[in-house]
């Protein structure tokens, strides 16, 4: 058995495509380990949506590069893998800054991965774009635990100016509902709880296949399936959310309350040159009318600090949003420019580093508040939780709309059971309740 190391950067998508990549290893011949000393193969599944991120997988290859020098002095082969979104966006020119590389594998292409580590050429490059998804019948290693990533679609056809997700994962592309429901009822039997559908973004599913289904139409198929389990999704584009979806979740059983929609801007002028289709009214009246269908429903959202040539009183709109639309939650980002993108070539008007880095902490204060604000709403409520997880005598679980919650109770909970809980006090993070 050879031995493969791997390190995920990144998104719940990039997560998924390790998971699958450790399934197709598992067929020919290969194990997982966490010791880089006794690794045969080593993969970084990259990111490169922010520089910090490709930063991280410079440096990892760096140490890599160092272990593979050292394994052939002790006549012990070894290779290296970059794979994910930096392997796309670089591709061979990665072989001149790592000489050491011998595979870069870009993820619309990880099926090829066992016919490229099969061949003898020293150095492989495969970045080819696909026009549908390419399905083959290899397990997933799933990492342990109650919640499974399923992706239904990959890809993105929006060009936000500050992105370089389309240039990187392409146009977007939908798997068939079959497959779809074929790879849950599996993850099912696998006895996982909880499922977290995965696209860019997920309400534009179906549109590139013929029967053009769409997400309400997957979301009701999947709320059919038997068992005692929880449907997630992630992330939704604003003006993308159809009424169907909002009255399919209204009605479902298992698909839990909660949205993830990225506004990522409050002000008017800096969202139409992030090239982002809505204004702020309208992402407003969308949040209005999710509130108004579905109770106890969370909408948590993502911004970006420091956008080029945006004004303090700009800045200052999106802290003022996140108040009047009293979101539970939102990432966070300084801005950081992208290749191939539009905004990373307005580099006249770049924003200095100390300015954006005081306006993601001021950003960053205010979402606390937030989600505390949010958690108060919970108190003395009762609520289910999915326990899944256990440190020092408390258990860990999560509510329907994605509320952290810690029980106390000297009770013998199982990870992976469902427990009724009433919220008695909350911190920032996350509520304490005592199971009823």
């Amino acid at each position: 058995m050879m031995k493969v190391f791997i390190d995920t950067l990144g998104c719940q998508m990039n997560k998924y495509d390790s998971e699958r990549m450790l399934g197709m290893l598992s067929h020919f011949g290969y194990i997982q380990t966490d010791n880089e000393n006794e690794a045969d193969l080593f993969i970084i599944n990259t990111c490169a949506i922010r520089q910090l991120s490709v930063n991280k997988a410079y440096s990892r290859l760096g140490n890599w590069g160092r272990i593979k020098k050292e394994n052939k002095l002790k006549e012990k082969s070894t290779k290296i893998i970059i794979a994910g979104c930096v392997a796309q966006l670089e591709g061979e020119a990665l072989f001149k800054k790592f000489p050491y590389l011998d595979l870069i594998v870009g993820p619309q292409n990880i099926y090829e991965l066992p016919h490229m580590l099969k061949m003898q050429q020293q150095k492989i490059c495969l970045t080819d774009e696909k026009n549908k998804i390419e399905e083959k019948q290899y397990d997933i290693k799933r990492e342990k635990g109650v919640s499974a990533w399923l992706s239904i679609m990959e890809g993105c056809n929006n060009f936000c100016s500050y992105c370089v997700v389309p240039y990187t994962r392409g146009r977007e592309r939908s798997r068939d509902i079959e497959s779809i429901i074929k790879e849950a009822k599996n993850i099912l039997s696998k006895g996982y709880k909880e499922i977290i559908l995965l696209g860019q973004n997920v309400d534009s599913y179906g549109k590139n296949l013929e029967e053009k289904p769409n997400f309400a139409m997957l979301l009701k198929e999947l709320d059919k399936l038997e068992g005692n389990f929880r449907i997630r999704f992630t992330s939704s584009y604003p003006t993308d959310i159809t009424d169907e979806v909002i009255e399919t979740i209204k009605n479902s059983k298992k698909i839990c309350e909660c949205f993830h929609i990225p506004m990522q801007s409050g002000n008017d002028r800096i969202l139409k040159a992030m090239n982002r289709r809505y204004n702020v009214e309208q992402y407003k009246e969308i949040v209005k009318k999710i509130r108004t269908n579905i109770k106890d429903v969370t909408i948590t959202s993502d911004f970006i600090a420091g956008f080029p040539g945006e004004t303090e009183e700009e800045f200052l709109d999106t802290i003022k949003a996140i108040d009047e639309l009293e979101l539970d939650y939102s990432n966070t980002a300084a801005y950081s420019p992208r290749p191939m993108t539009k905004a990373g070539k307005m580099t006249n008007l770049f924003i200095g580093e100390e300015t954006k880095k005081r306006r993601l902490q001021i950003l960053n204060d205010k979402v606390k508040i937030a989600h505390l604000k949010s958690n108060e709403k919970y108190i003395g409520k009762t609520m289910e939780i999915l326990i899944d997880g256990i440190k020092e005598g408390i258990y860990q679980g999560r509510t329907r709309n994605n509320k952290i919650v810690h029980l106390t109770d000297n009770k013998n909970y199982k990870i992976g059971q469902f427990v009724n809980v009433k919220i008695e006090r909350v911190s920032t993070w996350c509520c304490f309740a005592k199971s009823i």
